[in-house]
């Protein structure tokens, strides 16, 4: 799959390296420019801008956030202008659920939709894989359930395609918000 990442920092780098290393195509954006080069050196297409970035996808395009909660609401206005109906974002970082719920249904009203997933894996990500938590329309889950097995650790199950199956590392919680509600429990249960 083709999938745009914004936020390049320890986790958002290491997430698209794991991509890389299963075959799928990033392109990739931080402000940080070194950052954006030290992926297109390991394959992911860099972009110089959020418009080099859409430019660089092909409708209907999935963009994933791994970006600080503070940043996600200037994010989200930056690139909503350029998004189109069936297009994707999915915010990786740890919004608070309830935004979760109100983003979705602003994002569908211009028929985009919005998967909040809760990422579990730290420093640690690349060479374990990432447990994720997620939220928002299912069908949109179910189609993006590569990318997930890709980040998910290593799985016995043979059917890496569902996102019922908690086995596979990734799991479909429910709803707009369950994910980041469920990553908010796990990391009150983890702290």
């Amino acid at each position: 799959m083709r999938l745009g990442m914004i936020g390049l920092g320890r986790m958002g780098a290491a997430m698209v390296e794991r991509l890389l290393a299963d075959g799928h195509e990033c392109v990739v954006y931080d402000r940080k420019e070194s950052a954006v080069a030290r992926l297109a050196e390991k394959g992911a297409t860099g972009a110089a801008s959020i418009d080099d970035l859409i430019a660089s996808l092909k409708p209907p395009r999935a963009i994933w956030m791994m970006v600080p909660v503070a940043a996600v609401a200037d994010v989200i206005a930056s690139l909503k202008p350029h998004l189109a109906g069936g297009d994707t974002l999915i915010d990786g970082g740890n919004s608070w659920y309830r935004d979760d719920i109100d983003r979705s249904r602003e994002m569908l009203d211009d028929g985009i939709h919005y998967l909040d997933v809760g990422v579990s894996g730290g420093v640690f990500g690349l060479e374990h894989g990432y447990c994720q938590m997620i939220g928002g329309e299912r069908r949109i889950a179910a189609a993006l359930a590569p990318v997930f097995a890709s980040l998910a650790p290593p799985s016995r199950d043979t059917d890496r395609t569902s996102i019922s199956e908690p086995a596979n590392g990734f799991l479909y919680c429910g709803a707009s918000g369950a994910g980041h509600f469920v990553k908010m429990v796990h990391n009150g249960i983890e702290y």
